[in-house]
């Protein structure tokens, strides 16, 4: 059945992968290629459920914990990073070890290193229980305080305000994140920001997109699974700039109800979906009735990261 009021579907620019994400996927895959299956991976490699799938079929074995991986086993950590107890324990137990943790998370950890030997301490903005959050306040044992929201920030206990450093999960809003550095500056004005924001620039750059998206459209579909944060960022800021907003895994769970009435409707992807994902979901818009695809102009982004020795 068509929706007769559904005419054009528009995409965002920049959409989809980043180059974190790819360079995550393709250490798993050559790791694959060269070693043989099965490769662990500590964590989903990426948040997303079609990639995760795919590499499952092709043999990898995805873990939370290393007692799961046997002696001898090639390891993967996600992109996300982790902790520094379980780079030592992976270490200690002598797996072939390839990081596939995002350069820009990287930064952040390299960052909160050299300012601790400095006598730091920290507050990190992010989201509890989000990997890449546990990878970063892992890197240390103490003197890192989490806040999630502007309320927050009045319950942070530091030990000290003299030595202060502020850090951010890379993958928030933009906008939520200005507002909670500007609570935290406001009661600690001499604690340290970074000389660059940590926010990543795919995640500013899918942010900006979706804002001008949503003023072009009468709806929003954000390609994205559930446990991606930057995809849900993707969704919140849609709804924040007026636009009705629906986040899905797949094509398959579209709904029709969602177009009625609705003539134009954007559609864009978090850094972790693939592109299948989102041919698809335009092919299903298709049979809903649009009749033209346009794609708004946008920032190209060329960046690649470098893999890891010994998978080159």
């Amino acid at each position: 059945m068509n929706s007769p009021s559904l005419q054009e579907v528009v995409l965002a620019e920049p959409r989809g992968f980043c180059a974190g994400v790819d360079r995550a996927i393709d250490i798993v895959d050559r790791a694959l290629e060269k070693f043989g299956a099965p490769v662990y991976v500590r964590h989903e490699i990426v948040h997303n459920t079609y990639v995760v799938e795919d590499l499952k079929s092709r043999g990898a074995i995805f873990i939370e914990d290393l007692a799961d991986v046997p002696a001898g086993a090639t390891l993967v950590f996600s992109a996300h990073g982790v902790p520094k107890s379980v780079e030592a324990e992976a270490e200690r137990r002598g797996f072939q070890v390839f990081d596939a943790t995002c350069p820009l998370v990287t930064k952040v950890h390299v960052e909160v290193a050299k300012l601790h030997k400095e006598g730091f301490e920290f507050i990190m903005i992010g989201h509890k229980d989000h990997p890449e959050v546990e990878g970063t306040m892992g890197q240390l044992q103490d003197g890192i305080y989490l806040v999630e929201d502007v309320a927050d920030v009045a319950l942070v206990s530091p030990k000290q305000t003299e030595r202060l450093a502020v850090v951010t999960q890379t993958t928030l809003s933009v906008d939520d994140a200005a507002l909670i550095t500007e609570a935290v500056v406001a009661r600690f004005p001499s604690i340290r920001k970074p000389k660059m924001q940590d926010i990543c620039y795919a995640t500013q750059n899918r942010q900006d997109a979706v804002k001008v998206l949503s003023n072009e459209v009468d709806l929003v579909i954000v390609v994205g699974s559930p446990t991606s944060s930057n995809s849900n960022r993707l969704r919140d800021v849609a709804q924040r700039y007026g636009a009705e907003s629906y986040m899905i895994d797949n094509a398959s769970e579209l709904q029709e109800k969602w177009f009625a009435g609705k003539t134009r409707v954007g559609l864009t992807a978090g850094a972790s979906a693939p592109d299948i994902l989102v041919q698809q979901v335009i092919a299903r818009m298709r049979a809903f009735g649009a009749v033209s695809v346009r794609t708004l102009d946008g920032v190209e982004e060329t960046i690649k990261f470098p893999l890891p020795k010994g998978l080159k």
